[in-house]
Parts: C-alpha cells; sequence; structure tokens
C-alpha cells in the first residue's frame, strides 16, 4: 500500500465525532515522515477537526513551508484544501492578517476556488472587514451559483460587491 493509500483509508473511517483513533492512526506515518507535506497536512487537519486548532496550526505551517519551497508534497486540491483549513484555523486564533495572507497567496495559484473565497470572506469579516467579507461573498454566489435566477442578477451582485469594496 503506498503512502497516499493509506493516508486515504485512515480518513476513510475516521469518525469526526472522535478523532483520536484517526490521530493515533497518523502520528506513527508522521514520524516516519516528518517532512512530507501531504501527511503534515493530514495531521493538521486531523488535530483541527478534533478542536485542538493550537497543534493543528504548527502542523498546516510545516505542510505550506515546504509546499511553498517546492521541497515536495502537495498540489492542486489538497494545496488548495490546506490553504483553506490553515487560514481558516488561523482566522479561528484571531490571527487574522496571517490567515489573509495564506488566502491571498493560495488565491493567486486556485483564482477560481469558491472555498478559499468563502473562507477568505470569513476571515475579513472576522477581522472587522464586515464590507469587504460581504463582498467576497457576493461574488462568490455571482461566479459560483449556477441558477437562472442568480445568473439573471450577475452584473448588479459584482456592482454591489465593488461599491463594498471601495466606499
Amino acid at each position: 500500500m503506498t503512502l497516499d493509500e493509506e493516508l486515504d483509508a485512515i480518513f476513510a473511517a475516521r469518525d469526526r465525532e472522535n478523532m483520536a483513533p484517526t490521530i493515533a492512526a497518523l502520528l506513527p506515518i508522521y514520524e516516519q515522515h516528518p517532512e512530507n507535506a501531504r501527511v503534515l497536512y493530514e495531521v493538521g487537519g486531523a488535530y483541527d477537526t478534533a478542536g485542538d486548532e493550537e497543534e493543528a496550526v504548527g502542523f498546516y505551517e510545516r505542510a505550506t513551508r515546504i509546499i511553498d519551497a517546492a521541497a515536495a508534497g502537495l498540489d492542486g486540491d489538497l494545496a488548495r484544501r490546506c490553504a483553506v483549513q490553515y487560514g481558516s484555523t488561523l482566522r479561528n486564533l484571531g490571527r487574522y492578517a496571517e490567515s489573509l495572507e495564506v488566502f491571498a497567496r493560495a488565491r493567486q495559484q486556485h483564482p477560481d476556488s469558491p472555498s478559499l473565497a468563502t473562507f477568505e470572506a470569513l476571515t475579513r469579516h472576522a477581522s472587522g472587514d464586515t464590507d469587504g467579507g460581504f463582498a467576497g461573498l457576493l461574488e462568490v454566489i455571482a461566479d459560483h451559483v449556477d441558477s437562472p435566477d442568480i445568473g439573471r442578477y450577475q452584473a448588479a451582485l459584482r456592482g454591489n460587491a465593488e461599491y463594498l469594496r471601495t466606499r
């Protein structure tokens, strides 16, 4: 079984209400692969889901450093998911500027990601930039909600988002 298959199997069996068995299964893998970006991301995510955001953030930071250095590890969807979770955890810890930095970097790599845009909007709102947060959500709706009803008002939603950002 490859490392990715092993990680996938652990997460397929997880119970979000009781993450202790998942964490216990991941820690030996982490000991064997302490510099693997996906392992770091998955361990961080398990701690995050368990509600231990202080522990999670260190794993996300290490995974992100590896990703940024292009040494190994995450790309594509996994890198995007790591950024969403890392940025969200920083927001939950009140580290808004750092959270916004994570989202800004990730959105350069994944400019069309509605999850990144949505969680960035939550950080803007939490940091006191309620207009910027709401504008971001309007843009997500305009760009990613596939509905004739919304489609009719895309220009108005984008116009309102621009108004909120610039007032």
